[in-house]
């Protein structure tokens, strides 16, 4: 039996593989492997893996001063590899990076076209702060929520 194993992205196939969960899940902010590198400097990145075929990735956009110790924790699961528990085990090992790393708020972001992430997030205690659009032209709300 294949196991999980989860990698920091560090590498070119791993940003490539950060990118396509990314754009996949996320197809109204599509990145480049430039945007992808720049955010790696940035945030804590990494990708998962069933064996040797992804299964999604995480961010963990840690706390600074000027966001009041507010960690961002996202966790992204590739469709066909939903509901059998990778979520949860990502979102908790994004979880407890965000606490090393000082956050005392957690927060994550989810698109609205997303409804499997929304309500995971919501099963986990967050509850909704805002909705907005990222660019003028959008039409697909993104949704900011806070752990309780």
């Amino acid at each position: 039996m294949n196991e999980l194993h989860i990698q920091a992205v560090n590498d070119d196939a791993s940003i490539r593989d950060w990118q396509y969960a990314h754009n996949l899940i996320v197809p109204g902010d599509v990145l480049s492997l430039d945007d992808v590198r720049a955010r790696t400097g940035r945030n804590r990145m990494e990708v998962a893996y069933l064996g040797d075929v992804l299964i999604g990735c995480t961010t963990v956009r840690p706390p600074t001063k000027d966001n009041g110790a507010t960690a961002t924790v996202i966790a992204r699961v590739l469709p066909q590899h939903r509901r059998r528990g990778f979520g949860t085990r990502l979102y908790e090992r994004a979880l407890d990076q965000s606490r090393a790393l000082g956050a005392q708020v957690i927060e994550t972001v989810v698109l609205a076209s997303n409804p499997d992430g929304l309500r995971f997030a919501q099963q986990r205690g967050f509850v909704e702060l805002e909705r907005y659009l990222l660019r003028e032209g959008d039409t697909v709300p993104w949704i900011d929520l806070r752990l309780n």
